[in-house]
């Protein structure tokens, strides 16, 4: 008999403002709102969209061998990991990477944060907590010193994400210059729990404790947001109303998954999972020494990586129109004259962008960038394939589902243009 699905805090409100609900990672979670799919994926870009993340699984890591732990476990290397610089994690900062096992297949992707001297957070995917928490109980060896805390469906999270973000939140938050100065990218303040971890007080305006983080999952400025449950559903609606101006709306999975593809990020256990990491877009996870030649540490899967002589490669792609294949069993890629190649991963359609003379062009790319004043995109189809052999960029491959046939370009990137990366200080002016 099928388990019942999960919900989160803020389930009630999705069902009375009319998403529409579906499984995913064993939770009901809202795929769109009466906005409907488009709207939501362009808002983010635009303007700003809020995404309902507390299907999320977080975990609290405490105590002085939490580091050597993590060091051995996961692939950053959390003494060389920041920065162009590469300086070592600390306080204030996270940084993403993924927990592999002893063959160098992902179990996981994460992200990091240290929040003091011997406290960190852990953020993993939907029904992950478990599994990762018993992976690292397993290479603890029972150390007291290392004292892991799954805490799923217990606190409440969602993505502000898109240029407007910071001015919206902004607007509900107690001393907001304060939070903003010098948070840089893969930076947070606050802590949603002062009795878990320890952090820099952040409130919002009637006091609520909470944690603000410079990340996110659609390749634009913006925030995710840590609360205590019971304050989930408030945050939410006050964002909401603060947002009003600016055009937010709320988003579903159906944005999230073709915002994530058109930026190039992966979907865990879809574009990556239990085959050899390597030959992919995201090799950057990997503690790489300064010639690219090995790593600085020893870590689990390392030696399954180095010792791989050849691999199926992960490639992006982009294509010619927003027509986009369904994924399956019969889902595969092929060379123009039909000789196979390899399997579809992701197939979405990321509406922000159309070809101009044959180039990408989004819209937020800049007129002097390319972009036509009139310019109103079709979309394009998008996602990753897993080829026998890497390709060049700029190939052209077909997908098929059986039904239809698409030709494709294979591509460094996807979505120009993304503002993820711009200076907090910027978005403000």
């Amino acid at each position: 008999m099928a388990m019942p699905l999960k919900t989160t805090p803020l389930h009630a409100w999705h069902v009375g403002h009319g998403a529409k609900m579906a499984a995913f990672g064993g939770y009901e979670m809202p795929l769109w709102y009466p906005a409907g799919a488009k709207a939501e994926h362009l808002a983010p870009i635009a303007a700003a969209g809020l995404f309902d993340t507390s299907h999320m699984a977080v975990l609290t890591l405490r105590g002085p061998a939490v580091r050597p732990l993590l060091q051995r476990c996961f692939s950053k290397d959390l003494d060389c990991c920041i920065g162009a610089r590469k300086t070592p994690l600390v306080p204030g900062r996270c940084v993403y990477g993924v927990f592999l096992d002893d063959a160098g297949g992902v179990l996981d992707d994460a992200i990091v944060s240290q929040c003091g001297e011997h406290d960190y957070l852990l953020v993993v995917n939907a029904a992950m907590g478990d599994p990762i928490a018993a992976h690292l109980r397993q290479h603890n060896q029972d150390n007291p010193d290392a004292r892991i805390e799954d805490h799923t469906d217990a606190i409440g999270k969602m993505d502000l994400q898109g240029p407007a973000a910071p001015r919206i939140l902004a607007r509900i938050l107690r001393d907001p210059d304060r939070v903003f100065d010098r948070m840089v990218y893969f930076s947070f303040k606050g802590t949603f729990a002062p009795q878990l971890l320890a952090g820099e007080p952040v409130t919002l305006l009637d006091g609520t404790p909470i944690l603000v983080s410079r990340t996110g999952y659609t390749g634009e400025f913006g925030f995710e947001l840590f609360v205590a449950p019971e304050h989930a559903v408030r945050l939410w609606q006050m964002l909401l109303e603060a947002g009003a101006p600016e055009g937010l709306l709320p988003c579903g999975l159906a944005a999230r998954d073709s915002l994530r593809a058109g930026a190039g990020l992966p979907l865990s256990h879809q574009d990556i999972g239990p085959w050899l990491f390597a030959c992919n877009p995201w090799l950057f996870v990997l503690p790489w020494n300064e010639d690219g030649g090995g790593f600085t540490k020893e870590f689990i899967g390392g030696r399954a990586i180095r010792a791989a002589r050849s691999a199926p490669c992960t490639l992006a792609f982009a294509g010619f129109d927003p027509r986009k294949i369904a994924l399956g069993e019969g889902s595969r890629a092929t060379a123009l004259d039909g000789t196979p190649l390899g399997t579809v991963l992701t197939c979405t359609t990321d509406m922000a962008i159309d070809r101009v003379n044959g180039a990408l062009v989004g819209i937020a790319t800049p007129v002097a960038g390319g972009r036509p004043e009139s310019f109103a995109p079709r979309g394009l189809c998008c996602g990753f394939v897993r080829l026998d052999a890497p390709l060049p960029p700029g190939t052209e491959i077909l997908l098929t589902d059986g039904k239809r046939t698409l030709k494709v370009e294979i591509r460094d990137q996807i979505r120009p243009d993304r503002t993820a990366r711009t200076p907090l200080t910027a978005m403000l002016a």
